[in-house]
């Protein structure tokens, strides 16, 4: 075990490592092609075969032989660098029709090359075909009389590159395979910092603030905290605002690239005080996703709270199990029952710590944020860990490079384990 350093880990809520080995340093993402995704499905192990980088490799659209009648076609999705929101509405744009008749299973990273099944319901076979995007591919691979839904995957395949570290490569090999001995038996189950917005790292603070009511910070908070690692353009715009609470200035300073923001700021230039109908503004699929995180949040400072108290990771008598007979503790929603076990104490007194009551998970203004609560493994243990390759970095001079492969049930964060590795707290 070792305590985190890192204002940003520890921001939302990861105070503590699983592993004791020494770090090796380094940086993820620094290329698109340092960071692979390939889906796995009990059907359908997806794997990458039009992006080995930026040059696209033109794969035949081959037509799948649909003697049944089925209603949905089965397909790979192979993306670079892009979001799978963004990917999903261009494919229906191209088809005309809704982006509602695309179903997938699990929401990739945007910094990546990445590939996963997606239905479609009843295409334009022909006009599908004649789909094109420099940065999109598309293959068929069956029909099927069921569409994808959120959760249908087992896992996701990872390849990392870590660039830009400083020690020698014998003593990077040394310090990754021990590594890997210690989490092999398990990591910490947090939220990754995917879970809370980016660079930003603040959607759980605007969560917590939509859970009190306060739609109006919420709202403020989201539109202008500035971080130090966004372009001056947005930081610019988004301190203009904070000190004027000018909406008609902002929607002309705020970048066009910054939708979500603009969609509120343009409700707020025809109804200044309408906080609740602003937030309204974004996609469903995004509301949520602020109470969301603040749960995320709540649970990582649970999972650190038993390493606090020397814990950590072990199973307790009074733990509720999962169906692997893995510690569990609470996602905190308004139906959430808390018993007397040391794991329910805990989460009981990080409440009272937030001044947050269980019952406020019930969002009144807008209902389709709630949240009843669930129940999350605590541990996640990654598998078929592999250093891939050990070399020099060819893009830093003088520095190392290490590309590394493991897998991960679905819904657990590939930077988790990354953190473990590299204990700069930069992913």
């Amino acid at each position: 075990m070792m305590k985190v350093e890192s204002k940003k880990l520890r921001r939302i809520g990861i105070e503590y490592y699983a592993s004791s080995t020494s770090g090796i340093d380094g940086e993820i993402k620094r290329r698109i092609s340092d960071f692979i995704v390939e889906e796995v499905s009990e059907e359908h192990v997806c794997s990458i075969k039009a992006f080995s980088d930026k040059e696209k490799k033109e794969i035949e659209f081959k037509d799948i032989e649909n003697s049944d009648n089925k209603k949905y076609l089965i397909l790979e999705l192979e993306k670079y660098n892009m979001d799978l929101n963004y990917a999903i509405r261009k494919i229906a744009r191209w088809l005309q029709s809704s982006r509602y008749i695309i179903g997938f299973a699990g929401v990739k990273d945007k910094r990546a090359i990445t590939c996963q099944r997606i239905s479609i319901k009843e295409p334009d076979i022909k006009r599908l075909k004649e789909f094109k995007s420099r940065y999109i591919s598309l293959r068929p691979i069956c029909w099927s009389d069921n569409q994808i839904e959120i959760g249908m995957l087992e896992g996701n395949i990872f390849k990392v590159t870590i660039r830009k570290i400083e020690i020698k490569e014998e003593e990077i090999e040394r310090r990754v395979k021990e590594c890997f001995k210690e989490i092999s038996n398990g990591v910490p189950n947090y939220f990754g910092s995917q879970r809370f917005g980016g660079i930003r790292g603040l959607t759980h603070v605007v969560g917590k603030e939509l859970l009190k009511g306060n739609f109006k910070e919420g709202v403020l908070k989201y539109l202008c905290e500035e971080n130090e690692e966004e372009d001056e353009e947005i930081k610019n715009a988004r301190r203009n605002l904070k000190e004027t609470l000018d909406y008609s200035k902002a929607s002309k300073e705020f970048p066009l690239k910054y939708r979500y923001e603009r969609a509120i700021i343009h409700h707020l230039c025809k109804y200044p005080k309408d906080y609740v109908n602003a937030f309204g503004k974004l996609p469903k699929s995004l509301r949520y996703m602020f109470t969301h995180a603040y749960q995320g949040y709540l649970f990582n400072k649970a999972i650190s709270r038993r390493f606090e108290l020397g814990i950590g990771l072990k199973r307790l008598e009074d733990d509720v199990l999962d169906k692997d007979g893995n510690p569990t503790a609470s996602l905190i929603g308004y139906e959430t029952e808390f018993g007397n076990s040391t794991q329910s104490k805990i989460e009981q007194q990080i409440l009272e710590e937030e001044g947050i009551t269980k019952d406020l998970f019930y969002v009144k203004k807008m209902p389709e944020i709630s949240s009843k609560g669930s129940r999350r493994s605590i541990i996640v243990k990654p598998e078929r860990l592999e250093i891939v390759e050990i070399g020099k970095d060819e893009f830093n001079e003088g520095k190392n490079k290490i590309t590394i492969s493991f897998y991960l049930p679905k819904g657990s964060y590939a930077t988790v384990v990354i953190n473990e590795i590299i204990k700069n707290g930069l992913c």
